[in-house]
């Protein structure tokens, strides 16, 4: 994704959903709610009833939803996540010279730096640990996905075209694993926070793609 894209995390509105089903465009953080004049906000009836618009009295009483424990495991177990997808990628460069793995491993590296960056201002903003008990560190269950040390040295010792048909396996492991953090995260009650569901959305949407690339050029070496 490009950079430019991510910088506009902090200055674009998110939308999120709230109260009773009562949807309306946010601002991140503490700015106040951005409401276009021509919008209209519905809010769902009963099963059999229509809706209702909600008007600017009550639009205004609507605060963005704040973050829960559920959104801080989720920020601190994807840190060490992509810390470990980064130390895939720079096994690269000594490894293969296919440039498709090549490419791939540049479009990782600098797209999950960013993201660590803004997860990092995440919990730097709301004065919360960098790691919590399931950031995969000193002993902790990695998170889903992640490999293990013998996998990691399996690809370390790997070359060329065993190293690249390791290297797309294992990456596909790992990005299967961040689409499951993101699942548990709205299944635990997460994800309500304007900003904890933009990255979420965004790190569904990144590694979804290129889950896809990975598999097609999986397949094109067999």
């Amino acid at each position: 994704m490009p950079l430019s894209r991510r910088v506009l995390l902090s200055a674009v509105a998110a939308t999120a959903v709230v109260g009773s089903g009562v949807a309306v465009a946010l601002w991140p953080d503490s700015e106040p709610p951005y409401r276009p004049p021509s919008a209209h906000v519905v809010q769902p009836g009963a099963p059999g009833q229509a809706g209702r618009t909600l008007t600017d009295d009550e639009l205004a009483q609507i605060s963005p939803p704040k973050f829960t424990a559920a959104d801080t495991l989720f920020i601190q177990g994807m840190i060490p996540h992509h810390e470990q997808a980064l130390a895939m990628t720079a096994l690269v460069a000594a490894r293969t010279d296919n440039p498709d793995i090549a490419l791939l491993a540049k479009r990782i590296d600098v797209s999950q730096h960013d993201e660590i960056a803004l997860m990092q201002r995440w919990l730097t903003d709301r004065n919360v640990p960098t790691s919590g008990p399931n950031a995969g560190h000193g002993g902790h269950e990695l998170m889903p996905g992640m490999l293990t040390g013998k996998q990691f040295e399996q690809l370390k010792k790997a070359r060329d075209a065993e190293f690249d048909r390791l290297f797309l396996t294992f990456m596909i492991q790992h990005h299967e694993g961040a689409l499951v953090m993101v699942k548990d995260l709205y299944e635990a009650g997460g994800g309500a926070e304007p900003a904890t569901d933009q990255l979420a959305r965004e790190f569904n949407a990144d590694q979804s793609i290129e889950i896809q690339r990975m598999q097609g050029m999986l397949a094109a070496m067999r």
